[in-house]
């Protein structure tokens, strides 16, 4: 396979999967207070999507490492997820949408630590940029974010599972044009990931990482029936998530150079130091024209962090470890760390409003000295363990 159709299989996978994400987290707490929840439920579904990957991530991350595939297990992942999602219309109450949501986030948890697996492998091996074919998946979620927003302006709010299972079955098609990497398989035991656990480094990025995404948990939970209840319109709200995604998609475009010049741990940091200065402006204000300057920081609060994430892991893994140490972190920092606090971030929410977007900018300055403390210790082109 030559690296031109490498990159354009991977654009076309992640531009499948970030339609899913672009209809889901601008819209499906919208969906959730539609169907009669309050916002401590919310959280509390949202909090138990979270949790569900500390399950998911490092068991799917095993399959892989075990097995040596990425790409039949990743078509087995979304093709489940998309099928769960048609459940969703029948579900009525809190506890049967609380048990569809970790039933439907298991498949999707695992899919997207294993496809960046699968896509850091590829881009090693062709001498590939991972930003501008992650980028892909940015587009794809301005384009869904912005649409959707649009749409429900005549459309009801009931029509977004079945977007997201059409959503979750392309994503099915696109996996299967995914370049068939291999890793050698382990026959028996695998090697253990308790070196790499109990590195001091690796706690120290995992606990960064962690933090910066408890710092966003207000703001996927609650940021569009915030801006709804300021009066701003779906369309409106659609174009703020995917404003947001805009600069993300800038940073991509140019990841290559970004990386070589700060490395992963100091985008980690940039990440951590945008999480302050966004989340205090979004607990100060309702203003569209300080929302959208705010929204700009997305860039770093997510795509400083992803850049940094993924390249760390990519820099002081060993390749073997890979999947295994990628579903670990997943399970930590995208799982049970925002998991945890979720539903305190629902309590918060119905007790502060808006200004439970100031808590989360302490969370920010917390995962800023972790980051720097990360950045001072480890050289970047050192392996953890070996």
């Amino acid at each position: 396979m030559s690296p031109s159709s490498a990159s354009f299989r991977l654009g076309a996978y992640y531009a499948a999967l970030f339609v899913a994400v672009g209809i889901h987290l601008p819209f499906w707490p919208l969906w959730l207070q539609d169907r009669g929840l309050s916002a401590s439920d919310i959280g509390w579904v949202a909090a138990a999507g979270y949790l569900t990957r500390i399950l998911a991530s490092p068991v799917i991350g095993h399959l892989a490492d075990h097995g040596g595939e990425r790409r039949r297990l990743m078509i087995r992942l979304a093709m489940s997820a998309g099928l769960v999602w048609l459940l969703f219309p029948l579900a009525d109450g809190f506890w049967p949408v609380l048990a569809l949501s970790v039933i439907a986030t298991f498949p999707f948890a695992g899919l997207l630590p294993l496809g960046d697996t699968l896509a850091m492998a590829v881009v090693g091996r062709h001498g590939l940029d991972y930003g501008r074919a992650r980028l892909w998946g940015s587009l794809a979620f301005i384009a869904a974010a912005t649409l959707l927003g649009k749409a429900l302006g005549s459309w009801p709010i009931t029509a977004l599972p079945w977007l997201m299972s059409a959503a979750l079955l392309l994503t099915t098609a696109s996996c299967l044009g995914l370049p068939d990497l291999k890793v050698p398989r382990h026959e028996g035991r695998p090697p253990s990931l308790r070196p790499v656990l109990l590195n001091r480094l690796f706690l120290l990025f995992v606990g960064s990482a962690a933090l910066n995404q408890m710092a966003h948990t207000v703001y996927y939970a609650f940021a569009s029936i915030h801006w709804k209840a300021a009066g701003l319109s779906d369309m409106t709200i659609g174009l703020l998530w995917s404003e947001g995604v805009v600069a993300e998609i800038v940073l991509f475009a140019v990841s290559n150079r970004v990386v070589a010049r700060f490395g992963p741990a100091a985008l980690l940091v940039l990440a951590a130091v945008g999480g302050v200065a966004r989340w205090l402006v979004l607990g100060s204000t309702v203003s569209l024209p300080l929302v959208a300057l705010a929204q700009l920081l997305h860039a770093a609060t997510f795509g400083c962090a992803h850049l940094g994430a993924i390249h760390f892991i990519s820099r002081a893994v060993p390749q073997g470890l890979s999947a295994r140490t990628q579903g670990i972190f997943a399970a930590i920092a995208v799982g049970l760390a925002p998991g945890l606090i979720t539903p305190f971030s629902g309590r918060l929410y119905e007790i502060l409003g808006g200004g439970s977007f100031l808590a989360m900018a302490g969370l920010s300055a917390l995962s800023a000295v972790l980051a720097w403390l990360l950045m001072r210790r480890w050289k970047p082109a050192e392996q953890i363990v070996t």
